[in-house]
């Protein structure tokens, strides 16, 4: 039992790493400065979100399942980086970069765990069954909330249009009306503010 300790202290350490991991979103402070949000913030603000929208959605879904593939979406982001939803040159290597940085990730866990954890990012990234459909949905729903909570400051410094948003959220949008309602809503907000171009 030592040893299996010491490889799952050691992957909870790599994990760690996650709180590091900077995305370009925006977290508003109590003064009214902003600073950018982590990844780590960004998978528990995920974790909530499903939590308090499961018993909205017209499908049942294993929320363990769910939430276990919002805890592991993004690990890989420890050593590839975090890719910005609309950086064209970096999302053309994101798929690569990450497939490495799974290898790494997930090969730190004990044999009986890394393999299916692989396999539930995997799916997640797949984007098929009904749980990593709504795990996306309510990864593309928080960094659009994000955005709009700070005033669409990434969306400015970026230049992104609203036009650029659709490819992205739209596959959300159709997951199920709870998260239409949701999106259509901050569509409304990031409007009446002029945050997208």
């Amino acid at each position: 039992m030592t040893d299996r300790a010491d490889t799952l202290l050691g992957f909870l350490a790599l994990a760690d790493r996650l709180k590091t991991v900077e995305r370009r979103g925006r977290v508003v402070l109590p003064d009214g400065s902003t600073r950018r949000e982590t990844s780590a913030e960004h998978c528990w603000h995920l974790a909530l979100m499903a939590v308090l929208l499961q018993r909205d959605l017209g499908f049942e879904v294993d929320l363990a399942r769910v939430l276990t593939m919002i805890a592991l979406h993004d690990l890989v982001e420890i050593e590839a980086g975090d890719t910005f939803a609309y950086d064209a040159a970096g999302r053309a290597t994101q798929a690569v970069r990450e497939e490495a940085a799974a290898e790494i990730v997930f090969g730190a866990l004990p044999p009986d765990l890394g393999p299916p954890m692989r396999a539930l990012w995997e799916e997640f990234e797949a984007g098929v069954t009904p749980e990593a459909r709504v795990a996306m949905a309510c990864d593309r729903t928080q960094g659009f909330l994000q955005n709009v909570l700070s005033n669409g400051e990434a969306w400015r410094a970026h230049g992104v249009t609203r036009a650029e948003t659709g490819p992205r959220m739209d596959p959300a949008r159709a997951v199920d009306p709870v998260f239409e309602a949701l999106i259509s809503a901050l569509y409304a907000r990031a409007d009446a503010g002029g945050m997208l171009r």
